[in-house]
């Protein structure tokens, strides 16, 4: 299994190689239109960029599915053929730098889809600056011809809100969300303040240490504590909108732990169903 994280040094060793595909992937909630605007001012040279909003979320989906809905796999493989991007394909992908806004969900939908070889850039593009990387402006270049590639079938790793009511004694719930949001104090962003009954809370920033990701046995030891025994595949990882959760799949790959499931809707899918909106507030 190709490693999950790449330094900015061995990513300066493999810039010209052949085939290797960048994403830019930096996005920031309160403003839609500012990781497009960072990519064109100056980006890692020949990187494409993918709007979290526009490329790795389907808005067309109702509510229950969340703030940031799951794309449909079809068109997500498709725009990755207009990159030049297939099955076989070795891409990297960055954000501004804690992979938390969105290289962690864009690494993790690639790797669903069927690509590998997808790896982030641990510390983003705040890294590959301080590592004396050099900047180009971002340039919307799609392939010539665009990619019509075999992909292959892919165990399916999301679960919706009734896997998340169902699930047996086995299975950690882990919110990656801020404390103060797990435990109700605050809600910025959805109508309703708590945590799913039967949570932890974890939140996504305790994988990194000074804007990178701890150390692979560090993660290993913090992980294998919260989950007391209980196998990491069986867990389950939620955020707000399905975006920072990917980042505690990308720490747990990182650690050398099998893939949780991911709780794609999340928070603001959970409480906007009616069917499964059981709330709880506090520790």
């Amino acid at each position: 299994m190709t490693p999950a994280l790449l330094d900015a040094s061995a990513l300066r060793a493999r810039l010209n190689e052949p085939g290797l595909v960048l994403l830019d992937a930096r996005f920031e909630l309160g403003d839609p239109d500012a990781g497009g605007a960072a990519w064109r001012a100056a980006c890692i040279p020949g990187a494409h960029f993918v709007d979290l909003d526009a490329v790795l979320s389907d808005h067309t989906r109702p509510a229950s599915e969340g703030r940031h809905p799951l794309p449909d796999i079809g068109t997500f493989r498709a725009q990755l053929g207009r990159f030049g991007i297939g099955p076989q394909s070795q891409v990297v992908v960055y954000d501004a730098g804690s992979s938390a806004m969105a290289a962690a969900r864009a690494w993790w939908l690639l790797r669903l889809a069927g690509v590998p070889q997808t790896q982030v850039l641990d510390g983003g593009f705040a890294a590959w600056r301080a590592a004396g990387g050099e900047a180009a402006q971002g340039v919307d270049v799609q392939a010539a011809e665009p990619l019509d590639a075999n992909w292959p079938q892919l165990p399916q790793r999301v679960v919706d809100a009734q896997a998340v009511r169902g699930r047996d004694a086995s299975a950690t719930l882990v919110d990656a969300r801020a404390s103060e949001r797990f435990r109700g104090e605050v809600e910025p962003l959805d109508p309703r303040a708590g945590h799913i009954p039967g949570a932890v809370s974890r939140p996504f920033a305790e994988n990194l240490d000074a804007g990178r990701f701890k150390s692979p046995e560090r993660l290993r030891d913090e992980w294998q504590a919260l989950l007391n025994g209980r196998a990491p595949e069986d867990a389950i990882v939620y955020c707000g909108s399905g975006v920072t959760a990917c980042h505690h799949a990308l720490a747990l790959a990182h650690a050398g732990l099998a893939a949780p499931r991911v709780f794609a809707a999340s928070w603001s899918g959970w409480t906007s169903d009616p069917a499964a909106a059981a709330v709880a507030v506090g520790a």
